[in-house]
């Protein structure tokens, strides 16, 4: 079967940058650019509108001399507006070869913005491409709110493509304006298009507000659409463009006769740097790009894919420059965190396994995010626990904090199965609790350790704020011994600390 090829134009820094808030530097701009054809290797690259301001004329001319030196400066388009050649002169001036002409592809559109007749509009049209042509400028055509057109002045928007048969432009692309297609039109405009037209390259440029835009891209290459339009990030105004990661793993996995030269592995490297740019965020859960799409949650999904990977599908992370994870919190079962240990190289047998399963989910319940990282100290905190019975349980305890006045802690000590309650105060929350017990020992005649250091730290390499572990030192008997204590709060870490303390002496 011979595969037909599909034309990836990356409109990010054009319409992209209509995102609200969003502005790129020139540099930003440069280098995204250098990206997208180098490494994600887009067709083409749509960077700016013609005329916008001073900065975006820099940023233009930074990357045409750029594309010059590398071979991609046909690859670089750029919006120009039938203006009696103000864009054109703009663009000469910038070094672009290629202009994306902006007209009007709707009756409602000419006629109340424009208010001019059609053979009034393409008469202009024709002048601006042969202006284009004589200064060595190539043209593809706009056919801007061409959906609504073909809903809703079918005759016009048909006799005007009929017209841009007759001129020198190598595409005509057609805008989904404000989103309003649904996938069936998609494919029944678009095939009445190419069935007329077999020879012209269309280009379909699509708008996301009804969260069709991946439906309507993979309709419009099932009807012969020759180039797409797709955004990184899915970018753009109001709910944004079609989504770059979507559309190309949607063609590649259900249209075996389509062919893109786009390099799948680089689009989570180029999604993440446009996030970092742009300062939008990636939805958590966005298809192929999100933070948790390739993570199970689940323990019964992490004992399926132990078993003949039950729980995959075709869109592997490995494709996308990514990794499965194995999410820790309260629905983890064992085989998540068997996944987990895997990676650390560590293996536990049943029994602790089951208590440091125990421990996460009881951290997922108090709504915790557990990472990979924390699962050593997890591990560290469970076994301590075995090394000593527990005759001694910190019962309850009150810590306050106010301003102008002393902290104090009111606590309650089971020691051999008697409750004892005291209260003290001291310079900080934990000194007081460590007052509060001091009394306790010494009227049951009994002496504590000495504290000698204090270290609070998170799990190096943990993106969580779940955890952190006190490790206190002690000295008894000129000899010294360490405990540690797990918890999300700094002083609940500290009395773990101490109770183990307890305990062992």
């Amino acid at each position: 079967m011979t595969r037909r090829k599909i034309e990836i134009m990356d409109t990010t820094l054009r319409d992209g940058e209509q995102t609200s808030g969003v502005s790129f530097s020139i540099s930003e701009k440069l280098t995204i650019s250098q990206l997208l054809l180098e490494e994600l290797h887009v067709d083409r690259v749509e960077i700016a509108s013609a005329r916008v301001s001073e900065g975006e004329f820099e940023a233009v001319k930074a990357i045409t001399e750029w594309a010059e030196k590398n071979g991609h400066i046909n690859a670089i388009e750029v919006l120009s507006f039938v203006d009696n050649g103000i864009s054109l002169e703009w663009m000469k001036k910038a070094g672009v070869k290629v202009q994306n002409l902006l007209t009007k592809g709707s009756l409602n559109h000419l006629t109340h913005q424009l208010k001019k007749t059609p053979e009034q509009h393409f008469s202009e049209i024709a002048q601006a491409i042969a202006s284009a042509q004589k200064e060595g400028i190539e043209t593809n055509v706009y056919l801007e709110d061409w959906s609504n057109g073909m809903r809703n002045s079918h005759e016009y928007t048909m006799q005007y493509l009929e017209f841009l048969s007759t001129q020198p432009i190598k595409r005509i692309l057609l805008p989904d304006t404000l989103g309003i297609l649904i996938p069936n039109e998609t494919f029944k405009y678009i095939s009445e298009i190419k069935s007329k037209y077999p020879q012209i390259h269309f280009d379909f440029h699509a708008h996301n507000d009804y969260d069709l835009g991946t439906a309507n891209v993979l309709e419009s290459v099932k009807a012969g659409i020759n180039g797409l339009h797709l955004t990184v990030n899915g970018m753009g105004e109001r709910a944004g463009n079609a989504p770059m990661a979507s559309a190309i793993a949607v063609i590649n996995d259900f249209l075996p006769e389509a062919e893109i030269a786009l390099k799948e592995s680089s689009i989570y490297q180029v999604s993440k740097l446009v996030e970092t740019f742009s300062g939008v965020r990636i939805p958590s859960n966005k298809p192929i790009v999100g933070e948790y799409v390739f993570t199970q949650t689940a323990g019964i999904h992490a004992d399926g894919d132990n078993k003949k990977n039950l729980y995959f599908n075709d869109l592997l992370p490995e494709r996308f420059g990514r990794k499965r994870k194995y999410a820790l919190g309260k629905t983890s079962g064992k085989a998540n965190i068997e996944k987990n240990l895997q990676e650390l190289g560590l293996k536990l047998n049943d029994e602790d396994l089951k208590k440091v399963t125990q421990r996460v989910i009881e951290l997922g319940d108090k709504k915790e995010t557990v990472t990979k990282e924390d699962l050593p100290y997890i591990i560290s905190d469970v076994l301590d626990s075995n090394l000593y019975e527990e005759k001694i349980k910190v019962e309850s305890y009150v810590l306050t904090h106010s301003k102008g006045l002393r902290p104090s802690a009111t606590i309650a000590i089971c020691i051999d199965g008697k409750v004892y309650e005291e209260n003290a105060q001291g310079d900080g929350q934990f000194d007081a609790f460590m007052n509060a017990l001091t009394q306790v020992y010494t009227k049951k005649e009994m002496c504590l350790p000495k504290l000698v250091d204090y270290a609070v730290r998170i799990a190096p390499g943990s993106s969580s704020d779940a955890l952190c572990e006190t490790v206190i030192t002690w000295e008894k008997d000129d000899k010294t011994f360490k405990t540690r204590g797990l918890d999300s709060d700094q002083t609940v870490c500290a009395i773990k600390a101490t109770q183990k303390m307890l305990n062992i002496i």
